[in-house]
């Protein structure tokens, strides 16, 4: 199947250059990215995203901690543009599962985005609480995951199952540590993969084969040791 490729993302400039590839079907970012690409007013500066990439779908998060306003401020990002996915994390910082708030704005018919997703019975909390009418985006964290010893493989095929009975549904990896990864999301049968920049730049030179490898790995170590002017005496 083919799986969607979104920039991962919040610069503005970075928006401006991805939003003309045709590779890259949409946009995700969270509060750290936009803290990072020095965002002073949250709503402003979404609405500036918004304005460059006014045809492709934008995920922006809540970053609310208690239930009621994580609900208002997810109707008031819903309000910002047709192409909104609204993010909210499956729990919040005291750990307690966010069903209500994920209903309550699914009912709304509120395109969302649940993220920060690690095992398939998170994904069947998720699907308990929702409608099969209204988009939903589960975006599970396989890199993270990664990252502490964890395989989330045995995740995303169990999320993947319980999740074919929602057409509304799509379940997206995130936080992507090296280009291979979108092959095993395409292979797993991911509709969505959100990927930063740097390694959607190499996911386009997909193709090279071992010969060309191994020559081009060749040749630059030649570069490196004639740059640094190595002799054996």
């Amino acid at each position: 199947m083919n799986i969607k490729i979104f920039c991962d993302i919040a610069d503005l400039s970075s928006i401006k250059k991805f939003n003309k590839f045709k590779i890259v079907k949409g946009f995700t970012t969270n509060p750290s990215l936009m803290r990072k690409a020095g965002a002073k007013d949250y709503k402003s500066y979404s609405k500036q995203i918004l304005k460059i990439c006014r045809h492709k779908p934008v995920s922006l998060e809540v970053f609310a901690d208690d239930q009621k306003s994580m609900i208002e401020q997810g109707k008031k990002i819903n309000s910002w543009g047709k192409n909104v996915y609204v993010k909210v994390p499956v729990v919040n910082s005291k750990n307690k599962f966010t069903g209500n708030v994920i209903r309550e704005l699914n009912n709304s018919n509120i395109k969302l985005n649940i993220t920060a997703v690690y095992n398939a019975k998170q994904t069947d909390k998720i699907l308990k609480v929702i409608n099969k009418k209204t988009k939903v985006i589960i975006s599970i964290f396989a890199g993270r995951a990664g990252d502490v010893g964890k395989d989330p493989v045995p995740e995303f095929i169990k999320s993947i199952k319980l999740a074919k009975k929602f057409k509304n549904v799509e379940i997206l990896w995130a936080s992507v540590r090296e280009p291979y990864n979108y092959l095993q999301a395409k292979q797993l049968g991911c509709h969505i993969i959100t990927i930063p920049p740097l390694i959607i730049k190499k996911i386009q030179k997909f193709g090279k084969s071992y010969d060309q490898l191994t020559t081009e790995t060749v040749k630059s170590f030649l570069i490196d040791s004639n740059k640094s002017k190595f002799n054996i005496t």
